[in-house]
């Protein structure tokens, strides 16, 4: 890996950041596919993988995007379309000192969203909901809220 774009050569920083922001996706698991970190909804779920084959000497987040997402995405430069499943939405962004890490993961959200069971999406959505406040019952003491 180069530094020129101040990628880490090892992606470890990078590997941290995207633990974080897989981590509170319920259902998420880390593994390993054909060498690379890879994160799934469930098993053989895949929503991202950090790569550094997409591009020569690059390290990549590789997603997955609705197809209106991933044609305003590509630019050529940060964002293009992954080598492998591009045509199913696969996009790969370069990883490096730049990286806006609140807007990856937005898009690491979207992919998980795009491919985890309807349940496990449910489950995040629930868990990213601020805690409601109870309500109060007709005789003033507090109650929980239906649902």
């Amino acid at each position: 890996m180069s530094e020129e774009n101040g990628s880490p050569p090892d992606g470890r920083f990078a590997l941290a950041k995207l633990r974080r922001a897989c981590g509170i996706l319920p259902g998420a698991i880390e593994t390993t596919t054909f060498g690379h970190p890879t994160f799934q909804a469930g098993k053989r779920r895949t929503f991202v993988v950090l790569d550094d084959h997409e591009q020569p000497e690059m390290l990549c987040l590789v997603f997955k995007a609705a197809p209106k997402d991933q044609a305003c995405l590509v630019d050529g430069k940060r964002f293009f379309r992954s080598k492998f499943g591009a045509k199913h939405g696969w996009t790969a962004m370069q990883v490096d000192r730049l990286t806006d890490w609140q807007h990856v993961k937005q898009l690491v959200v979207a992919s998980y969203r795009l491919v985890a069971l309807k349940r496990m999406v449910a489950a995040f959505e629930r868990s990213d909901r601020p805690p409601r406040r109870p309500r109060r019952s007709k005789s003033g003491g507090l109650r929980p809220r239906p649902g």
